[in-house]
């Protein structure tokens, strides 16, 4: 039963995979807005019923990696090593994206024209972010045992996810983003002059 339910599994996310790739082929060549679902699943040889089981809107095909990206930002708090902060452990995993997004600069900088081009990507990804940002904060209020509400984890959380947007524009990401994270964990005048 395991082996089944593996190799189901798995035709599953090749499935996802192949969507998500003719998606982002179709939407690179012929913008956005000049491609129907229809044609995304005929691209990746599936029913749209098919893309609707695995995406349930059109902008969802581009940030495929929605759901797996909150886990992981989630998973970096919950799962950090015994006696390594909240902070650390979030600069870490911060890290190490800068450092696979640079190893794909090309891809990345193709996604994000496509995205900064199209008005409906925009504001999907401010809705995916905002997320992410929710599931962050409960994940450190957890760890951490703050009370609910607290504007601290609130404005934690949302350094966090904005810190990796904010530095990708600098000569060298990873230096910019230990400088935030040393903002973070000193303050302003503690690095000020």
């Amino acid at each position: 039963m395991t082996e089944v339910m593996g190799r189901r599994e798995r035709k599953k996310a090749q499935t996802r995979k192949a969507l998500a790739d003719a998606a982002l082929k179709l939407f690179t060549e012929r913008g956005f807005d000049n491609v129907g679902v229809r044609d995304v699943a005929e691209e990746a040889d599936v029913a749209v019923t098919t893309l609707f089981k695995h995406f349930p809107s059109k902008e969802a095909l581009v940030f495929d990696d929605d759901a797996d990206e909150e886990a992981r930002l989630v998973a970096a708090v919950r799962d950090r090593e015994p006696g390594q902060s909240v902070l650390d452990a979030l600069h870490d995993y911060l890290q190490r994206g800068q450092a696979a997004l640079s190893d794909q600069a090309s891809e990345f900088a193709d996604f994000m024209q496509l995205v900064n081009s199209t008005p409906a990507l925009q504001e999907y990804m401010h809705r995916m972010w905002r997320r992410h940002e929710t599931a962050l904060a409960a994940a450190i209020a957890e760890a951490t045992g703050a009370p609910e509400g607290d504007i601290r984890v609130a404005a934690l959380a949302r350094f966090v996810i904005e810190a990796g947007s904010l530095v990708n524009g600098y000569k060298d990401p990873e230096l910019a983003l230990r400088e935030v994270f040393d903002l973070l964990e000193n303050g302003w005048e503690a690095g000020s002059s």
